[in-house]
């Protein structure tokens, strides 16, 4: 299994996990095809242009764990999306 097949699996947990840090998140969306897109401030969107999907979340600072509310966000919008099954 890939190391963003794992990280993915990761994210879907119930409940989200508290140490799921930006880097990963990231980095699972971009392997799922988003892109990421700077905005202001810590605001980030990552957009898939295929599904016209957009995920708005704020990166952490300075800490680098997500927010658990925003992985759940996340997690439903993949759902939604069809990206993952729970």
């Amino acid at each position: 299994m890939s190391k963003q097949l794992k990280t993915l699996e990761r994210l879907c947990r119930n409940p989200p996990p508290a140490d799921f840090t930006w880097k990963d998140l990231k980095a699972v969306l971009e392997h799922l095809g988003y892109d990421m897109i700077n905005n202001s401030g810590s605001r980030r969107k990552f957009y898939h242009a295929g599904k016209q999907a957009l995920i708005i979340c704020h990166q952490p600072h300075p800490s680098p764990h997500v927010d658990k509310g925003c992985i759940s966000d996340v997690v439903e919008h993949l759902e939604i999306n069809g990206f993952i099954r729970r």
